[in-house]
């Protein structure tokens, strides 16, 4: 069961706003959209995630994706550019939740329990 493809938004506070690609029946989420969440830089949650894997925590091929996204081309207004961009599902979220140790971390997952929840409702009755 799988519905099209939709942007939702997540906000935690002023601060944390965060666009969500929901597929399916799962939301995912960027590195980048990782690292505003936590609150933490790129890099770092890059080399969390390495670690889920290099660990064998969670399978690569499992749990992230990639999706091509639409992006603004550089400095040019009104220009735009596909790119190739890898997504992770939430239990990589999670993972790398447990490391960095973010409040909105759990927020984040009873926010997509709910979130995902009303989807199923929704395909269910479509």
């Amino acid at each position: 069961m799988t519905s099209k493809n939709e942007i939702i938004i997540y906000q935690a506070d002023e601060l944390t706003k965060v666009e969500v690609q929901i597929e399916g029946e799962t939301v995912w989420l960027s590195q980048e959209q990782m690292a505003n969440l936590f609150g933490r830089n790129r890099v770092a949650i890059t080399q969390h995630i390495g670690n889920i894997f290099k660990e064998g925590e969670l399978i690569k091929d499992l749990v992230c994706k990639e999706f091509l996204l639409t992006t603004q081309y550089g400095a040019n207004q009104g220009k735009t550019q596909t790119a190739i961009t890898q997504l992770c599902n939430p239990d990589v979220v999670s993972s790398v939740d447990y490391r960095v140790k973010s409040k909105h971390g759990t927020q984040f997952r009873i926010w997509t329990n709910s979130k995902l929840k009303g989807l199923t409702a929704r395909l269910l009755l479509n």
